[in-house]
């Protein structure tokens, strides 16, 4: 069993995956190639949005959307402690100070009810993370921004795909960043990522910044980076597009399953806020005693995940912010218990039977099926 089987969706596309890398071959554009354009007009529609921006890796989706926004030491950027480090790190790369505010127990994603306490005059942006594969409270996040006048870039890395009240994640805010990483619910077959925005200024920038700050060829209006999108991995993309909606619905399919099996374990299911849609980037629950019970679930050769066992302000790398045990205490307790099962649009119904099965035995070997309830 694998926690994600890139093999079998290679294998259902590979024809169209061949075809498309050949073609890249043939021509010879392996950088900002025809491919790379496609992909970008395939995005904007699939979001609905006017301005897609290719980019070489979720992290510079980050850096580059602060970048456009003209971050500058000094300035403070609003953010979750519970997340994958770049969402911290890209704050910090712009020379920006990220501001944690603690997450809803329930979806593990910022809490608006936290933000207000969180501003000060120096506060330029807040940075909600739609972790796990749905959508933060972005209404709610939005108005509070507004009223402060600061721009909201959400970290959709795990969220592409999914519907906010009936909108697109990536659609739903100043600008957007996405990651096309293998293990997303999108991938390509190495790093890339996006940037979405409805502003045509901010567009522009970001065009500019991936590209090493270029207007034109040899004429550099700002300083950037080289964050371009290979042409062979916007191929894959394009070729991954279109089965992806069917993999979605794949995806909520054996979500659903695992959400009828658990509660009989004590165990609750991932809670999706009403309005929402999910794309279970990953299916994640909580559990006393984690350590032992992946112990239990591995000898059956259960394969689980921890995303993320250490808050962000807990990392060394942010020692300098002072922020000691108890600061955060939703997002600590999360990374005590958060668990990750097998989820993907190729996971069996006998393998996941053989995931609940093993969860059964190993709540009641370990002896924690009554300390198991988040």
């Amino acid at each position: 069993m694998q926690f994600i089987d890139l093999n079998s969706q290679y294998r259902r596309l590979q024809a169209d995956i061949d075809q498309r890398i050949a073609t890249v071959l043939a021509h010879g554009a392996y950088i900002m190639g025809p491919e790379v354009g496609a992909l970008e007009a395939r995005l904007q529609a699939f979001v609905d949005v006017p301005h897609a921006i290719t980019v070489a890796s979720g992290t510079d989706a980050l850096v580059i959307a602060l970048l456009a926004l003209e971050l500058k030491a000094g300035d403070e950027v609003i953010t979750t402690p519970f997340s994958f480090i770049a969402t911290a790190e890209a704050i910090a790369l712009v020379g920006a100070t990220p501001v944690f505010v603690d997450i809803d127990p329930l979806t593990y994603n910022l809490d608006p009810g936290l933000l207000a306490a969180a501003l000060t005059p120096h506060t330029r942006a807040i940075l909600p993370v739609s972790l796990y594969g749905q959508c933060a409270d972005l209404d709610a996040i939005n108005a509070i921004a507004a009223d402060a006048g600061v721009a909201v870039v959400e970290d959709a890395a795990q969220s592409f795909g999914a519907l906010y009240r009936g909108r697109r994640s990536c659609a739903l805010t100043t600008i957007a960043c996405t990651s096309f990483y293998p293990a997303k619910p999108l991938g390509c077959y190495g790093d890339g990522g996006a940037c979405f925005t409805a502003d045509a200024a901010l567009a522009q920038r970001m065009r500019e910044l991936r590209d090493h700050g270029q207007a034109g060829r040899y004429h550099h209006v700002r300083i950037g980076l080289n964050g371009r999108l290979d042409t062979l991995q916007a191929a894959i993309l394009l070729a991954k597009l279109e089965i992806f909606a069917d993999e979605i619905t794949t995806r909520q399919a054996v979500a659903r399953r695992y959400d009828d099996a658990l509660p009989a374990l004590g165990l609750r299911p991932p809670q999706i806020s009403t309005g929402n849609t999910s794309v279970f980037a990953q299916y994640t629950i909580e559990v006393a005693q984690r350590a032992a019970l992946q112990a239990a679930l591995t000898a059956q050769s259960i394969p689980t995940a921890v995303h993320y066992p250490v808050p962000l302000h807990r990392q060394p790398a942010f020692a300098g912010l002072g922020l000691g045990p108890g600061t955060f205490p939703h997002a600590e307790r999360a990374a005590e218990r958060v668990l990750s099962l097998p989820l993907h649009p190729y996971l069996t119904e006998a393998d996941q039977d053989a995931v609940i099965a093993g969860l059964r035995t190993a709540l009641a070997t370990t002896g924690l099926e009554h300390d198991s309830h988040a």
